[in-house]
């Protein structure tokens, strides 16, 4: 490892943890939580968190936002909430000529980081506004086409689809996320201190780490610096060997994936865990992908690609149980 290198390993680590800390300041425990969307950012993709209201979902990633310092915005989704409302759409104007004209009026998608809060309570049209900014970091409104300002994220929370008032996310929705992460409840001790935070007096808060003028270019290297991580063709080997082992009809397919999973994980899961794999690395103090690392991401990087049968639910198996199972073997 070169001097360069070893000094980006040390500087990506001092940044990440310092970001971290930070964020601990407001967000009390969910360490997994929190680490798992940092990992997404720096990856370059997108993360998904689920769970009950009043978790303080919505709350992480504004601090998150406030530890980057990077232009946010925020789409509360609801179920009359349009695609153009998330898009934008073109606007008929009147210049000082009076001349009329169609001008573009941006929607909340031309951010940084963009937080959409319980996203599975907008309707299948609306969610699909987001499918080509997510993959493609662009936007098509009315046969024009808008580029999107770098880095670009979107950090999404979701209800249990099986609340009342929620529609499940379509696959290729779900695919487009790198990761997803469950959010769960507090335990007595983390409650006893978010009463003692947050009905107190003192206000806590969350301190910027990057200037807003530094802030993409920091980013954009420490994701270019992810990429420069080495994985070896044995490591290699274990991810499309278990990507295989998770999808059904393949001959090397397990035999719980045959008895439990209707579609198993496709390349971008694949290449999901491998992003994830080298930011465990790189906090590691690694330029190298080990099995565990692998381990420490595979489940939130595909547990949102599996779609199981009626079988599983009668069984009461989740995607977890399906790849912890695979990954033991």
């Amino acid at each position: 490892m070169s001097i360069e290198l070893e000094q980006g390993v040390r500087n990506f680590q001092n940044v990440f943890f310092t970001i971290e800390k930070e964020i601990g300041n407001v967000i009390v425990g969910m360490e997994h939580v929190v680490r798992g969307a940092l990992s997404a950012v720096f990856a370059g993709g997108h993360a998904l968190m689920e769970g009950v209201p009043g978790l303080g979902k919505t709350l992480l990633v504004k601090s998150i936002n406030d530890a980057l310092g990077l232009n946010f915005k925020r789409i509360q989704f609801t179920p009359d909430l349009m695609p153009t409302d998330v898009t934008g759409t073109q606007v008929l104007t009147e210049d000082e000529h009076g001349r009329r004209q169609f001008v573009f009026k941006p929607g909340p998608i031309f951010a940084n980081i963009v937080l959409a809060d319980e996203i599975n309570r907008a309707t299948p049209k609306t969610q699909a506004a987001l499918l080509e900014a997510m993959e493609e970091r662009q936007i098509t409104v009315l046969d024009e086409t808008h580029t999107l300002d770098q880095p670009f994220f979107v950090l999404a929370t979701q209800n249990p689809i099986e609340l009342e008032g929620t529609y499940p996310l379509p696959e290729a929705q779900l695919d487009r996320f790198l990761c997803k992460v469950m959010v769960p409840a507090p335990s007595s001790q983390e409650l006893k201190e978010i009463l003692r935070r947050t009905t107190g007096a003192e206000k806590y808060k969350v301190r910027t780490v990057f200037s807003p003028e530094e802030a993409p270019s920091i980013i954009q290297d420490m994701k270019l610096l992810v990429r420069k991580v080495v994985v070896a063709d044995p490591m290699l080997d274990i991810v499309a060997q278990i990507m295989t082992r998770l999808t059904p009809g393949s001959r090397q397919a397990a035999d719980v994936t045959s008895k439990y999973v209707r579609f198993g994980p496709g390349p971008r899961g694949a290449q999901a865990v491998l992003m994830l794999s080298k930011v465990q690395a790189l906090l590691d103090g690694r330029l190298n992908v080990s099995f565990e690392d692998i381990s420490a991401v595979l489940i939130s990087a595909l547990r949102h690609r599996l779609i199981l049968n009626f079988q599983a639910e009668a069984d009461s198996v989740s995607a977890d149980d399906v790849i912890q199972a695979v990954l033991s073997k």
